[in-house]
């Protein structure tokens, strides 16, 4: 009983591990990229309990050592992805001097998806009048939200797009916005924000809010609508010399193939990289986290502090970047030193959804 148990749950762990390095984008593949660090935990507790049945008196029944060499295989993949999202890699981004804390324009952002059906604003508007952000992002906000979020006086700066569908999306600035836009650059019920932030010095960063469709049931069987939503955007921002901030839920892990051919295309940074994971859902399941609200910048931001936010109601953390605007400093490899998957890039942006899509349905957002 107990060998078939094992060997069960060391399939399925193989299985999970495997099936992302596929091209396939079903929803079913795709979504193994999302639970690494619980493979991970199966992995090494599957390793564990054979070395104990193996040490037993009487192991004769023991599962054979290719077991043991096959998942061990699995675990070093699992850590491959994961590890640079602790703090034993060396930061991507770093941290900002007391110099540059002082000296240096700062932006303060705040995002949130905050689960349309929640009905329940107190806790992000604590957060926002806690933590005192310069732009609050709000995902999945509908009507209602709009009408508990226009309370917040101290933000008159505002970019709105209420919808019903579960892609609503709302920007709350204390600094001014100029040239704000909505898009819809791959589907035509889904936005994706951008607008320049003026900060007080003067100084102008581009800021770009995104929330594309999941691979999952009920939404795209496939991954494909989100892929080419950012490696579009990823395009659009290629050689752009601007400070940039992307920020939003993209409905993928930071540590997956399309994420990361994302930031090696666009050339942003990963604040987390060497300061941990930052998981952000679900918020209501310890066991069950990993990390799908990101901000990524241009190499033109320190750190000052990245945060984890109290739980609002929502199946979502809200999430603080504090970043310092400073001087670029000049890579001289792309993030982690990999090289772009043009095979993977090529596959995305010539496919059926990247040739529909058109390029963006833009219109100019009032503020």
């Amino acid at each position: 009983m107990f060998h078939v148990v094992f060997a069960l749950a060391a399939v399925l762990s193989i299985g999970m591990t495997l099936l992302p390095v596929t091209r396939l984008r079903q929803w079913w593949v795709r979504g193994c990229d999302f639970p690494r660090l619980q493979i991970t935990f199966a992995l090494a507790v599957l390793l564990l309990w054979q070395v104990l049945w193996s040490a037993a008196d009487g192991a004769s029944e023991a599962p054979s050592a290719l077991w043991a060499l096959v998942l061990s295989g699995c675990l070093l993949w699992q850590l491959w992805w994961i590890w640079p999202y602790s703090e034993l890699h060396a930061q991507e981004v770093l941290s900002a001097t007391s110099r540059e804390r002082e000296s240096r324009p700062g932006l303060r952002v705040v995002t949130s998806n905050v689960l349309m059906d929640n009905r329940d604003a107190s806790g992000l508007l604590e957060h926002v009048r806690r933590e005192v952000p310069d732009v609050l992002v709000a995902l999945e906000s509908d009507e209602w939200w709009q009408e508990q979020l226009d309370v917040l006086d101290d933000y008159p700066h505002r970019i709105a797009c209420p919808l019903d569908n579960r892609y609503g999306m709302h920007v709350y600035s204390r600094l001014p916005l100029h040239s704000p836009t909505i898009d819809f650059m791959v589907e035509d019920d889904v936005p994706s924000m951008a607008a320049f932030v003026e900060l007080p010095d003067g100084e102008r960063v581009r800021l770009h809010v995104i929330h594309p469709t999941p691979p999952a049931p009920g939404e795209n069987p496939r991954s494909t609508e989100r892929d080419v939503e950012l490696l579009m955007l990823a395009h659009r921002l290629e050689d752009c010399a601007d400070p940039i901030v992307v920020t939003g839920d993209l409905n993928d892990v930071a540590w997956s193939a399309t994420t990361q051919l994302f930031r090696l295309r666009s050339g942003l940074l990963d604040p987390r990289v060497g300061r941990g994971m930052h998981n952000t859902f679900h918020a209501d399941h310890w066991y069950f986290r990993w990390p799908l609200d990101h901000t990524f910048v241009s190499e033109h931001f320190r750190i000052r502090e990245v945060r984890r936010l109290e739980k609002i109601g929502s199946d979502h953390f809200p999430v603080l970047f504090d970043l310092a605007l400073c001087e670029p400093r000049t890579l001289d490899s792309h993030p982690d030193g990999e090289d772009i998957d043009e095979e993977l890039e090529r596959e995305t942006l010539e496919s059926d959804v990247a040739r529909q899509a058109d390029g963006p349905s833009l219109r100019v957002a009032a503020v």
